[in-house]
């Protein structure tokens, strides 16, 4: 586990188990930097997408759909190959760190190149974190309402499921009607 430190805060970069194993693996050596230096950021300006990939326990395929999409910036080219610097991979921590938090692609990117140029960090999580709270309220809310139904039906006592059916349009008929007959009441007394 290491630390990131930024303007005297702390921020702690758990690292996924594909990336210790391939740490454990290659503690030694990685195309020549020593694993403490790695993940100092101390690493070699010029690493072949397949190194980043192992670094951040992902598929050369994504790294290059993140540069296609616009969330990495296209990579350097030394004799027709992708070649990456530090800026790549503090990138892509960022980009781990907010997939970990359920944010989605079109997020990140939001993250990096939605807001305007000089627009500090800490507002851009902040605004893109609210929006994102306000969705998982809105998950458990459904969530809460899913258990309650399972409930519901885990408790059934019909014979038939057409009966089941039945029982169920009756019940959403009479809410219906009684929105309805609320409606109709709240549209008088205005």
């Amino acid at each position: 586990m290491e630390y990131f430190f930024h303007t005297s805060r702390r921020y702690e970069f758990k690292s996924t188990l594909s990336q210790r194993e391939f740490l454990k693996k290659n503690a030694r050596d990685f195309r020549g930097v020593q694993c403490g230096d790695l993940l100092a950021f101390e690493v070699a300006e010029d690493l072949a997408i397949s190194d980043v990939a192992r670094v951040f326990g992902l598929r050369t395929s994504a790294i290059r759909y993140y540069e296609q999409i616009g969330i990495l910036p296209p990579a350097m080219r030394k004799n027709g190959q992708r070649r990456y610097d530090k800026g790549a991979l503090f990138r892509l921590a960022v980009v781990q760190r907010a997939r970990e938090t359920g944010f989605t692609l079109e997020e990140i990117r939001e993250l990096f190149s939605g807001f305007p140029a000089g627009t500090p960090p800490p507002k851009r999580w902040h605004q893109l974190s609210q929006r994102k709270i306000a969705e998982l309220r809105e998950r458990m809310k459904r969530l809460q309402l899913m258990e309650t139904l399972l409930k519901r039906v885990e408790n059934c006592r019909c014979d038939a499921l057409d009966e089941c059916g039945e029982k169920i349009l009756r019940y959403r008929f009479s809410k219906i009607l009684l929105q309805s007959a609320v409606n109709s009441a709240d549209s008088r007394t205005a």
